[in-house]
């Protein structure tokens, strides 16, 4: 018989608050013409894009990361020393080690929490959710920070005609706690590493250390294929969460999706056959693709525009390089 004596939790958890940061300069489809042959009308009719956000030296992503929780934690309604873990999810940090989430748990005040970073692309925010959630549940904090937070520019090649105009910085957060009603659904997740060349990093940091070849390293990803997977496997993927949830589409009110391309998100919403009443997220146009920040930052902006509200249920999917996905249902806080 074990004498591990049991964890105490919470039956359910729930996302309390939500914040967002996005870089002050805005580059609009001018700006990437002048390294790509290409046009607005292109760019808008490929990808739904017309601008993004670019991040300035100062805008790190330990300061995004930190304006986006503050935003967050004050959002919740707790104290900062009430986190117990710090999840950050970005592949644009390029220290190895330590882990960025222990400098923003710093930064934040959250005294000495558990910090640690993930690596899981534009899923990593749904990757992120739901450990979160296990950690509440299972007892081992009591509010989480869950922070999704790219600078994409600094790996755009911003002459590659296929991906120049498609990424932008920023950094999406939000507090998970406590629930006595269920408020974060069952997580769909996985990986198909069969396509895991689809997305990638075009020179690995140790060919990079000893060829130095003449361009740093940067994002590449095969478009068309991945516009195919991203259509019809992710629209099964939201499917069996909403079936995990015991919910319908027409139960739906807002569906927020990775903010990766405006033909994809369109797509989804045809596949899934979503109501006209179901409101959806596309920040990408202004925005970008932030990668693991694009669903916190496109959730902070329906609420802060009074596009959803405080309550409404909301499906979110994330997919991304690995290639990778993450799709639940929950409450909005």
């Amino acid at each position: 018989m074990s004498k591990i004596k049991p964890s105490q939790g919470a039956p359910y958890a729930r996302i309390m608050g939500v914040g967002g940061y996005r870089p002050t300069r805005v580059v609009p489809n001018e700006v990437i013409l002048e390294t790509i042959d290409s046009s607005d009308e292109w760019i808008r009719s490929r990808s739904g894009i017309a601008t993004r956000h670019w991040a300035s030296e100062e805008e790190t992503v330990a300061a995004m990361s930190v304006e986006a929780s503050g935003k967050a934690i004050a959002d919740s309604g707790i104290r900062p020393d009430q986190i117990g873990a710090v999840i950050v999810s970005t592949v644009s940090h390029f220290k190895q080690t330590p882990a960025i989430a222990t400098e923003i748990a710093h930064l934040v005040g959250a005294g000495k929490p558990a910090a640690f970073d993930i690596s899981a692309g534009c899923a990593g925010f749904g990757y992120g959710l739901t450990l979160a959630k296990g950690m509440i549940v299972e007892g081992s904090a009591e509010y989480v920070l869950v922070i999704g937070v790219e600078r994409l520019s600094d790996l755009t090649d911003k002459e590659d005609r296929a991906t120049a105009f498609l990424f932008g910085d920023g950094a999406g957060a939000v507090v998970v706690g406590p629930s006595k009603v269920p408020a974060i659904g069952p997580t769909v997740w996985g990986s198909e590493g069969d396509k895991s060349d689809t997305i990638k990093q075009t020179v690995a940091w140790d060919e990079f250390h000893a060829e130095r070849p003449e361009k740093f390293p940067a994002i590449t990803q095969e478009g068309q294929a991945v516009f195919r997977w991203a259509v019809f496997e992710m629209a099964k993927v939201a499917q069996q969460a909403l079936d995990a949830a015991g919910i319908a589409p027409e139960d739906l009110d807002v569906f927020i999706p990775h903010q990766a391309n405006m033909r994809i998100i369109d797509s989804m919403v045809k596949t899934l056959k979503l109501p006209e009443n179901v409101t959806v997220a596309r920040d990408v146009e202004t925005t970008g693709n932030t990668s693991a920040a694009s669903i916190p930052l496109a959730m902070e902006r329906l609420l802060a525009t009074g596009q959803a509200k405080s309550g409404d249920t909301a499906l979110v999917i994330g997919f991304g390089a690995g290639l990778v996905y993450a799709a639940t249902v929950v409450t909005l806080p």
